[in-house]
């Protein structure tokens, strides 16, 4: 029995020439994708630690006023967050 099969024409599968290239473009996009949903995970961190410390913040700076000016705490809270270069509600 021979060790080389001679083959056709007819009977050869067609070649992909353009699979390499192919395959290349497909991890570069797999590559931004993740780079993207890595920004978009990694500011929507940012924000929600930046949202969660704001909170933390207003509850100090209203127990405080409580504490100090019962009667007008809403009063005191506006002008802290004011002066600490905050937006008024």
């Amino acid at each position: 029995m021979p060790s080389v099969h001679l083959v056709s024409d007819e009977e050869a599968p067609p070649v992909p020439a353009a699979r390499a290239a192919a395959s290349r473009w497909r991890g570069w996009g797999y590559l931004a994708a993740g780079a993207v949903l890595l920004a978009v995970i990694g500011t929507w961190l940012v924000w929600f630690s930046a949202s969660i410390q704001r909170q933390f913040q207003q509850e100090d700076i209203r127990a405080a006023c409580q504490r100090v000016m019962p009667e007008t705490t809403d009063r005191c809270v506006d002008t802290v967050v004011i002066q600490r270069g905050g937006v008024r509600r």
